[in-house]
């Protein structure tokens, strides 16, 4: 008798609360949590043993909150097993989401000047554009926690799908769990940009993305010429200031719609491309953002070339927003909302 195989369980893993233990986790090939207060997590003999150790070193005094930290503790101890799938939405590259596999054991690491909590992953990607996923699952990777292992919405069988380098096969059955269920416990500022996010990728697509960057622009200033439709030579918008568009700085841009990350080809030929147009600077949007590789080579000519993934992109929508052209805006219909800013109960 055949027996299906097992799901691999799918677990939410942060690096920092401003992400800044990101980098050195993808560096390292580590899973990276706060925590201060918790000492070494093979101490404990036990979730209660924990969570009064917590507790004692909460200043609140608040059992819930205690309770809350010592269950994502002893998850990221405990829970997560060997060969189970990580996702770290990361904040320093906020269009991106890593992807990897649990590999050991939990480790109480000294990681710099301090002691850590760590488990060994093997990042299988860490360049999967937000965008890959859908919005329902982009709702659970928002969740205000630290640690907390993903079910919903057959996440399990849609991350592996991703990993396998497939797009997001959505979810066969919907949960019973409603999106406003969903809301209360999720990042609302981080879901609605998802949703922004996957309006402009549906409505601007191919040469409509070149004529999105090129109403950015104008709104911050910019005079732009726009190349049509078809082989663009490199460069698919020139940019220049003032009256005419002849004033520095002048600008070359090129804009890739593509499915997956670029790399240091595209980056390397708009550089070559700048030379030929006489460009003081250069912009580089790539939807699905870059390599490593290629945001390492970048980084050499920052004050030349800037780069944009998705997020950069539509923060500089907010940003230039009342600016844009009234048909820009009748295509992109946002309104500008206050809500109560959630406390992020982690580590």
């Amino acid at each position: 008798m055949r027996h299906e195989e097992k799901a691999v369980a799918v677990w939410l893993v942060r690096a920092g609360r401003h992400g800044e233990d990101e980098e050195t986790a993808l560096a390292e090939g580590l899973a990276i949590i706060g925590f201060a207060d918790a000492h070494d997590l093979r101490s404990y003999a036990s979730i209660e043993e924990l969570t009064a150790a917590l507790l004692a070193e909460d200043a609140s005094g608040s059992q819930h909150r205690a309770a809350n930290l010592a269950r994502q503790l002893w998850a990221f101890r405990e829970g997560m097993k060997q060969g189970d799938t990580v996702v770290l939405p990361l904040k320093s590259r906020p269009g991106q989401i890593a992807l990897g596999h649990v590999t050991g054991p939990y480790e109480f690491r000294k990681l710099g000047e301090s002691q850590r909590h760590v488990r060994p992953v093997k990042w299988e990607s860490a360049t999967v554009a937000r965008s890959t996923f859908g919005q329902d699952l982009l709702y659970s990777f928002g969740a205000f926690m630290t640690v907390c292992r993903i079910r919903r919405n057959d996440a399990e069988r849609r991350v592996a799908a991703v990993l396998a380098g497939n797009t997001d096969p959505g979810t066969a059955q919907a949960d019973d769990e409603t999106v406003d269920q969903a809301l209360e416990r999720t990042d609302i500022a981080q879901a609605a940009h998802d949703e922004i996010v996957s309006f402009v990728r549906n409505r601007f697509q191919g040469h409509d993305l070149a004529r999105l960057v090129a109403a950015v622009l104008e709104a911050e200033g910019f005079r732009t010429t726009v190349s049509p439709s078809g082989p663009d030579q490199g460069v698919d918008i020139l940019a220049g200031w003032g009256p005419l568009g002849l004033d520095a700085p002048l600008l070359c841009v090129q804009v890739k719609a593509s499915g997956a990350p670029e790399g240091v080809t595209v980056f390397r030929a708009l550089q070559g491309t700048m030379s030929s147009f006489s460009a003081t600077q250069g912009l580089l949007v790539c939807w699905t953002g870059f390599t490593q590789e290629a945001r390492r080579e970048a980084r050499q000519q920052a004050f030349k070339i800037a780069l944009w993934d998705q997020t950069d992109l539509v923060q500089a929508i907010y940003r230039t927003y009342e600016r844009l052209s009234p048909e820009i805006q009748a295509e992109l219909p946002l309104k500008r909302i206050w809500t109560l800013v959630q406390e992020d109960e982690g580590g």
